[in-house]
């Protein structure tokens, strides 16, 4: 498990007991693309942010509780910063593809709404003979690029009744594989739409 702790003074904030992939969308990329990123309620300023990430065991309640979970990390666990931020780097150099696919994106759910899975199809028309782990990177980084750019909307399913996912929720949604694949023919999946003021503007 991994373990982050964020430094801006006067301020600091840690979290505890995440998987490598949540340490990346979280908080790596956002600062290693100079992208002021939110945490604890308070945008954290990748020029004057410290950011120091622990590999170890997980921490039970026991070992978080009193204020003592940074300490127990680091009795545990080793400094891994320089590794995932030069990993980071590596991955999130802009792929040539993601202007493209954001503009298919944007050019298909003018109709309704556009699940997922159809994404990862869209981006594999995109890079063809590229591996699969790429391709659905790419694809995420599209459809998190866009969310955040208010161009589109991420609804819970591909089928009525319609539930719009907050900001809180996309990251939850992005990672999880069910929102990219469907285990059969019925099931239903995470779909983005057209945001609201991007379709109003576009009457």
């Amino acid at each position: 498990m991994f373990h982050v702790e964020l430094r801006q003074r006067p301020h600091m904030a840690r979290a505890f007991n995440l998987r490598e992939q949540e340490v990346a969308v979280r908080f790596l990329r956002p600062l290693v693309a100079g992208r002021a990123l939110t945490y604890s309620d308070r945008d954290w300023d990748p020029k004057r942010t410290k950011l120091t990430v622990l590999e170890g065991p997980e921490l039970g309640l026991e070992e978080l509780g009193m204020g003592r979970g940074w300490a127990n990390a680091q009795r545990s666990g080793i400094d891994v910063t320089e590794r995932l931020i030069a990993r980071a780097r590596e991955l999130t150099a802009r792929p040539p593809e993601l202007d493209r696919l954001k503009e298919r994106i944007v050019g298909r759910i003018d109709t309704g709404p556009l699940p997922l899975t159809r994404v990862v199809v869209l981006t594999a028309e995109l890079m063809p003979g590229r591996r699969a782990s790429e391709r659905l990177s790419v694809a995420e980084l599209a459809v998190w690029e866009l969310l955040h750019e208010r161009v589109v909307e991420l609804l819970a399913s591909d089928a009525p009744p319609i539930e719009r996912v907050a900001e809180p929720g996309w990251q939850a949604h992005l990672l999880s594989w069910e929102s990219w694949s469907a285990a059969d023919a019925q099931a239903t999946t995470s779909s983005i739409i057209l945001a609201r003021s991007a379709s109003d503007a576009n009457r």
